[in-house]
């Protein structure tokens, strides 16, 4: 049992340079976004494209997850919004299945002019259309990822994520991932023994480990609580390095593919990876 560790990637100049990286970073798990993020369109995939990343995320034995666009929003009560996520989403999960990634990861959603309650009957209302849609790639997995709440995000409260499960006509089709810079910027120590256990007893009691499908490893600049949602370095941030040394030692997270989406390049990623490697014993390069 060993731990899958990496960073997200760039793809930029074609697919297989996620396998240079990972390779440069010395991942055995690596994140991708297979368009730009901060577009709705996405060029088509093309065939050979397909084949040489397939071939060398093979051949390097790498676990590979796609990030949604930002832009998609499925809580949102603008119907041209709404209309362009669920399009978005749904060519998401064919392309990650023409890329065989199996782990999808995505934020809930907000809107400003409903309440929690409302924000999430909605998320999970779209989410149901989605998984509708998409009946015939059950080879990917939705993963809902924790939020720092920021605006009027869904997803800082377990609470959240929990209800959108329950209210899935299809929750065999979804996972969760936890963002350490999130739950912490929501209000989730766990920078201690005890406070880092407390936090993974309530994730289980309240989600279940059966759904945990990824761990982000970042640490924040910004301190307990703030709810703003920003990325530092592994070690240079409010949250420090114990919490990472228990995420790398914790058992139960053996297999699940711990990704960092820390600032910079493949050497900066390759710093943070270096530190989190030293912090246990059982990770494998």
């Amino acid at each position: 049992m060993i731990k899958l560790l990496g960073a997200h990637v760039s793809v930029a100049g074609g697919f297989k340079n996620a396998c240079i990286s990972a390779e440069n970073t010395g991942s055995t798990a690596i994140q991708i976004f297979t368009k730009s993020q901060l577009r709705w369109q996405a060029k088509e995939l093309d065939l050979k494209d397909i084949k040489d990343f397939k071939e060398c995320a093979e051949s390097q034995k790498l676990i590979v997850l796609s990030h949604l666009s930002y832009l998609v929003n499925l809580g949102s009560s603008d119907e041209d919004i709404t209309e362009k996520s669920l399009n978005a989403f749904i060519d998401e999960i064919k392309r990650c299945s023409a890329l065989g990634i199996k782990y999808l990861i995505f934020h809930p959603g907000s809107n400003k002019n409903l309440t929690e309650t409302e924000s999430i009957h909605k998320i999970a209302q779209n989410l149901n259309i989605i998984l509708n849609k998409s009946k015939d790639f059950i080879n990917v997995i939705l993963v809902i990822e924790t939020t720092a709440g920021q605006g009027n995000q869904i997803g800082y409260k377990l609470e959240h994520i929990a209800e959108i499960i329950k209210q899935s006509d299809n929750p065999e089709r979804l996972g969760v991932c936890i963002d350490t810079c999130h739950i912490f910027a929501a209000g989730y120590d766990i920078r201690t023994t005890d406070t880092y256990n407390n936090f993974m007893k309530n994730f289980n009691k309240i989600i279940g480990f059966n759904k945990l499908c990824a761990f982000h490893l970042n640490d924040s600049l910004k301190p307990l609580g703030s709810k703003i949602d920003r990325h530092a370095p592994i070690g240079k941030g409010y949250i420090g390095l114990d919490a990472f040394r228990f995420i790398l030692n914790d058992k139960r997270l053996d297999n699940i593919p711990l990704i960092i989406e820390t600032p910079g390049g493949d050497k900066e990623h390759k710093a943070d990876l270096d530190i989190l490697k030293n912090l246990s014993e059982k990770v494998s390069d």
